[in-house]
């Protein structure tokens, strides 16, 4: 696949995800997930943003919208985690996207980069161009510049995530492990094929200071 038509297919993925982005969920119950949230602390802590292991991802802040999907998709073996087993069996739809409103009504908490400016300039430069030689897209077209997501669409908020847990999820993206992005085309696992170890962990730790 040459540059240009890459790029087309990722543009139109694009489009039609936002098209059908509008889809209905399940409303969440803020105050209804903060009572089943207690054994999610244990590995992602109280507030939700201080997870116990570098590995683990910050819940708090996420988007409703995609916190529901990925609970879904753990609960169904869709998206197979292990240390996740059995956590989310029993839960209704209702349930799990009460703690998806829960997760998504907390504050968010940031992170720092620790590269020099050099390796910030680099991982800057894939998150907000993505590398047009390989047919990598820009990250911030749909995690926006700030690494915020886009709540609508679904896309993650992913600023402030642990340098190892986003390398482990471009990793897994990368191997064909995970392919939770059936949805949008198999655009994660896209992108992640293109990027060379080096490259995600620049990527990785530049959206970690993200804010």
């Amino acid at each position: 696949m040459n540059m240009l038509s890459g790029f087309t297919k990722f543009t139109t993925v694009f489009i039609v995800a936002l098209a059908s982005a509008a889809s209905a969920f399940a409303a969440g119950d803020p105050a209804a997930g903060e009572r089943q949230a207690a054994a999610c602390a244990a590995c992602h802590g109280q507030d939700g943003a201080t997870p116990l292991a570098p590995d683990y991802p910050k819940l708090a802040g996420q988007n409703e919208k995609y916190a529901l999907a990925q609970l879904k998709m753990i609960q169904d073996g869709t998206r197979n985690i292990l240390l996740m087993a059995g956590q989310l069996d029993g839960k209704s739809e209702q349930d799990l996207a009460d703690l998806a409103a829960y997760y998504a009504s907390l504050p968010a908490k940031g992170g720092q980069a620790s590269g020099t400016d050099e390796a910030l300039a680099i991982g800057e430069q894939i998150y907000k161009g993505g590398i047009a030689a390989k047919g990598v897209a820009a990250c911030a077209a749909c995690h926006s510049p700030n690494g915020n997501g886009n709540t609508q669409a679904g896309f993650p908020r992913i600023n402030g995530q642990p340098v190892a847990y986003t390398i482990a999820q471009l990793t897994a993206y990368r191997e064909k492990v995970r392919a939770t992005d059936e949805a949008w085309g198999g655009m994660m696992r896209g992108v992640a094929e293109g990027l060379t170890d080096t490259e995600m962990a620049l990527v990785a730790d530049y959206i970690q200071g993200l804010n």
